[in-house]
């Protein structure tokens, strides 16, 4: 169960319906072949889908930096619908190619100059897409006056491998995402976007990515404002050089030498890639744990382009990044239910049971921090958890609280209060409860607003929700998010009294006096310091220097 949070969603029709005329658009590349397709609410928009910003990353290109793509000219790019998924755990799908560093674009005028939402998908860095008819659809966005660029990234392997070496040095996936954000830097006026107006909006692992890029190098100048929901690379663990351990586990299980690092690169280059995903289970140290596996390192200098030169939590709480507008935010929910099938899971249970010191910094994502095991008793009697764990019996919701914090909820918290002192930020906890959700508890009642919940009410997610219509009761949050984030990506400010949704609305910003937040539900209201106990908790246990 716990790998359905990071699948790649079902392939369920997308509920647009497109036009009989094609439309074209000239770029210095070429030209671009693409639709028309109609918004939530029957506004016509452009879609162009499918394009390729990068060569295809095989060969001697895999584990290195992406190369920009080459024009196609005289041929006209057939952007008409959606290119593969990057490589991930659905082997058995069409839809997989290593060729798929493609993004798509919609625009709805395309002689103006809007506003750039890019939209980096969340999945671990090992799963989902910026698919239009699975991951990101963008019917409800497509409402709003702006430019929507969603983008694909090498996943797992294929996108983190990291040896420390100049053949592998590591960050690829994130370096994928910089070269599409040089492509809409370099393209978008063609599509009626700004260009000097770009947004990141990201989710999960796309949320860390975005403070990955407000310290990078190679992202500078790049965006302008960012959006950032429920992920943070404001991490326990330290940041490493390598993941030279990951390379030698996935290389034994592609029966390749682990002797020598050049050796053990020769051989996962040579491997394709359906054999990656054959072996995907087995590369967590036991039931998709740790969830964050393929992580960031800080980059060797081999004379290649750097995405990471330094720690990010130190660049961090030095003031050294981009100062950019900010959104940052969580889900009051957010892994609940992961943590109610961990429970149920007799063998999870019993190694929780058996060794909770050994086991929680696992899940946690602190074992590389000292006196790892004191904390891990020090949190459990902070979040008040039964010393034993009885599958099917035992309450899920302490240790929900507890998994949530430690994945999403501190590193978010920490992340705000270090980019607060230098940046605004607009701080926010979604709470809205739906007819529709990621986990439905008990039977088909939503338990609450877990991950991924809030993205309903701004991307299209067939495998969880319908298209809403004006009907719906969805519609109202479905329009008042939308113009928060696109309002605050016209400005850098979420506000606006002028709006019909909004005009009763003042979302303070956060300061490090007031710690304020946005309370997202079925109305809205500001409040302060969020989840204060129990993030206090996390404070003392593990201080920054």
């Amino acid at each position: 169960m716990i790998r359905l949070l990071f699948l790649t969603l079902s392939a369920a029709a997308i509920a647009t319906i497109a036009s009989s005329s094609n439309i074209e658009v000239s770029t210095t590349l070429g030209n671009i072949r693409g639709v028309k397709l109609k918004s939530r609410l029957g506004e016509e928009f452009n879609a162009f889908r499918g394009i390729r910003y990068a060569k295809n990353p095989i060969g001697e290109l895999r584990f290195k930096n992406p190369q920009p793509v080459e024009s196609w000219k005289p041929t006209i790019f057939d952007a008409t619908k959606d290119g593969p998924r990057c490589p991930q755990d659905q082997f058995d799908s069409p839809d997989n190619s290593e060729d798929c560093l493609r993004l798509n674009v919609y625009s709805k005028d395309l002689n103006a100059s809007k506003p750039v939402i890019v939209f980096i998908h969340a999945g671990g860095f090992y799963g989902s897409s910026g698919r239009s008819n699975t991951d990101a659809g963008p019917q409800l966005l497509m409402d709003r006056d702006i430019v929507l660029v969603t983008i694909n990234y090498r996943l797992g392997t294929l996108g983190y491998l990291a040896t420390g070496t100049a053949e592998a040095p590591g960050n690829a996936g994130f370096k994928d995402q910089v070269i599409a954000l040089r492509w809409v830097r370099d393209h978008i006026r063609n599509f009626g976007g700004d260009p000097n107006s770009v947004t990141l909006l990201g989710y999960s692992a796309g949320s860390m990515s975005i403070g990955l890029h407000m310290v990078s190098p190679m992202s500078k100048g790049l965006f302008h404002k960012g959006i950032a929901m429920s992920g943070s690379p404001a991490l326990l663990e330290k940041y490493k050089e390598d993941q030279l351990d990951l390379a030698q586990r996935q290389a034994k299980l592609l029966n390749c030498s682990v002797d020598n690092i050049d050796e053990i690169v020769k051989c996962i280059k040579e491997t394709p890639f359906e054999d990656f995903l054959k072996t995907f289970d087995k590369m967590f140290d036991f039931g998709y744990h740790p969830m964050l596996n393929w992580r960031p390192v800080i980059e060797k200098d081999f004379g290649q382009e750097r995405f990471l030169t330094d720690d990010p939590v130190a660049a961090l709480e030095q003031g050294n990044f981009q100062k950019i507008p900010l959104i940052v935010g969580m889900t009051k929910d957010e892994f609940a239910r992961i943590a109610y099938y961990n429970l149920k899971d007799e063998k999870i249970a019993k190694k929780m049971n058996e060794n909770w010191e050994e086991i929680a910094p696992i899940m946690l994502h602190y074992r590389n921090v000292t006196n790892s095991k004191e904390n891990s008793n020090l949190l459990r009697d902070a979040y008040h958890m039964d010393k034993e764990i009885i599958p099917g019996t035992t309450p899920f919701e302490p240790f929900g609280k507890l998994y949530s914090d430690g994945v999403i909820g501190f590193p978010v918290h920490r992340f705000v209060h270090l980019v607060g002192k230098y940046t605004p930020v607009h701080y926010y906890c979604f709470s809205y409860k739906g007819r529709f959700s990621d986990f439905k508890y008990p039977g088909d009642t939503a338990y609450g607003a877990v991950h991924h919940d809030d993205l309903l009410y701004l991307l299209h997610v067939p495998r969880l929700a319908p298209l809403f219509s004006k009907t719906d009761p969805e519609d109202k949050i479905v329009e008042r998010l939308t113009r928060l984030w696109t309002q605050f990506a016209k400005t850098g400010n979420p506000n606006n009294k002028m709006d019909e949704y909004l005009k009763n609305l003042e979302w303070n910003p956060f300061t490090i006096e007031d710690e304020n937040y946005l309370n997202i539900g079925d109305e809205f209201s500001m409040g302060k310091k969020l989840f204060d106990e129990r993030f206090s908790a996390w404070e003392k246990i593990f201080k920054l220097k």
